[in-house]
């Protein structure tokens, strides 16, 4: 609710409350190839949001990349099913 312009947004939820994710309509093109790259990946509600807003544009995910994996709560196995390049530099 804060970004002058156009623009669209996914509400999702998280596993202590829910958020919105917002940008701008024209930040990514039909058939651009975006990646996604996050700090902490956990159950990845925050990378499927993503997934699904760059969906909503028509563009395609070239993969995921994080700096930190918590491995046990088993994000990669939720967000694989929108691609399978996941890169982690580290698990924890």
């Amino acid at each position: 609710g804060k970004l002058p312009y156009d623009t669209i947004s996914f509400k999702y939820d998280l596993e202590y409350g829910s958020a919105e994710m917002e940008m701008h309509v024209d930040a990514i093109l039909p058939g651009q190839r975006v990646l996604i790259h996050d700090d902490l990946l956990a159950t990845g509600g925050t990378a499927i949001a993503a997934s699904k807003i760059i969906g909503m544009c028509d563009a395609e995910i070239a993969g995921f990349s994080f700096i930190i994996d918590l491995a046990f709560l088993k994000g990669k196995d939720r967000i694989n099913m929108y691609s399978k390049e996941i890169s982690v530099l580290a698990e924890v």
